[in-house]
């Protein structure tokens, strides 16, 4: 039996989750809007937040469309379409897919034909993820309370332990980057992007803060994952 991670039954079973999670999201609209009405809130100021949640949702919407073509290139497109048309968490998805698959000696250059191997990445993303939701789920309110009595008793300390911990997620994917510079020059490839990457997003945040352009906000990440996977083009046809 053939294995294809197109196949048209991925596509169901995707399409079916992807417009329930739709139409979830147009049910608590119509409600929210409702609801607004019975409050006195003008159909107008409806309308405008409406509009314009919508128009700042397509910058993280081009951030996750890159993921999802990234991931197309090797698991096929209906796996990546429903991980993060529900999560779009990129950063997460392709760490993990990428490590699954160098585990079970998949090159993520070339789509994968093997129905084991597949599988073994999709749980592996799948599974991954759960431990978050359950960690929410469960300990969300004592990690808020502690939080809050951290912030409470000294504001600065409070934003210093906030800073550590958004070092210390960035830092377990840091590695990734270092993991092929044995290789020769294409190994430093991937710094290299990384570094454009994070020069990119230094110059959003001069312009965001100096400069007073907050729309800037929005779409520094998207802006600054496709100038890097622009530069990633010439480089790899270069030290390849």
């Amino acid at each position: 039996m053939s294995f294809s991670v197109n196949d048209p039954f991925l596509y169901l079973l995707s399409a079916i989750i992807v417009a329930f999670v739709i139409a979830q999201s147009f049910f608590f609209l119509v409600k929210a809007s409702r609801r607004a009405r019975q409050m006195g809130i003008a159909t107008a100021t409806v309308r405008k937040t409406i509009l314009s949640s919508a128009l700042f949702s397509i910058a993280p919407a081009i951030s996750i469309l890159v993921g999802v073509i990234t991931l197309s290139n090797f698991i096929g497109l209906p796996f990546p379409w429903l991980r993060l048309s529900v999560l779009g968490a990129v950063t997460y998805e392709l760490p993990a897919a990428t490590i699954a698959a160098g585990t079970m000696g998949a090159s993520v250059k070339e789509t994968i034909t093997d129905p084991q191997v597949f599988s073994a990445i999709a749980w592996t993303m799948t599974l991954g993820i759960i431990s978050g939701i359950v960690l929410v789920l469960f300990g969300l309110k004592r990690i808020r309370r502690g939080m809050r009595s951290i912030t409470g008793k000294d504001k600065r300390w409070g934003e210093i332990v906030m800073d550590s911990l958004f070092l210390g997620m960035v830092s377990a994917f840091v590695g990734m980057l270092f993991a092929d510079i044995r290789s020769g020059l294409p190994g430093f490839i991937p710094i290299a992007v990384a570094l454009v990457s994070a020069l990119m997003m230094g110059i959003c945040g001069v312009l965001i803060k100096v400069c007073k352009m907050s729309w800037l906000e929005q779409y520094a990440l998207p802006l600054c994952m496709l100038c890097a996977m622009a530069l990633s083009i010439p480089l790899t046809a270069l030290m390849a």
